[in-house]
């Protein structure tokens, strides 16, 4: 078994994008074209629906903006770590990769991957980490 490579961005910054990037994967299209301006009176329906208004996605793509440079890669790098594009012993590789690709547009690039949440909780996994317990807040 290779060593595992210490990460330079804290599990709790992962942990609060991952949470976060769940609660806006939840989000669908428009499902109630009639919306009325209560949403008790339309039974809530709207509440899932992505407006491009969405609190969370502005919130998260802040947060990621604001990593430094190398979080951001090891952010990119961990994202395709878990989704298989490598595996532990290629964390170099895949940081290379990352910085090679890197670019003012990391937040677009990750909200846009459909699993980035799965992708960031596989990777954690891989270096033994969790966000059981963590507090990501």
């Amino acid at each position: 078994m290779p060593d595992i490579p210490d990460l330079a961005i804290a599990t709790r910054k992962v942990c609060y994008i991952l949470s976060k990037a769940r609660q806006f994967d939840g989000k669908e299209g428009m499902t109630d074209p009639d919306s009325g301006s209560n949403a008790s009176d339309d039974g809530m329906i709207d509440v899932l629906e992505d407006d491009g208004n969405d609190p969370v996605q502005h919130e998260l793509r802040s947060f990621i903006h604001d990593l430094d440079v190398d979080e951001q890669i090891e952010l990119v790098a961990l994202a395709w770590l878990g989704r298989g594009d490598g595996t532990i012993a290629d964390w170099s590789q895949l940081q290379a990769d990352a910085r090679y690709a890197h670019n003012v547009r990391t937040a677009g690039y990750l909200l846009g991957l459909p699993l980035v949440s799965d992708y960031l909780e596989e990777g954690l996994s891989l270096f033994g980490e969790t966000c059981e317990g963590v507090d990501a807040e």
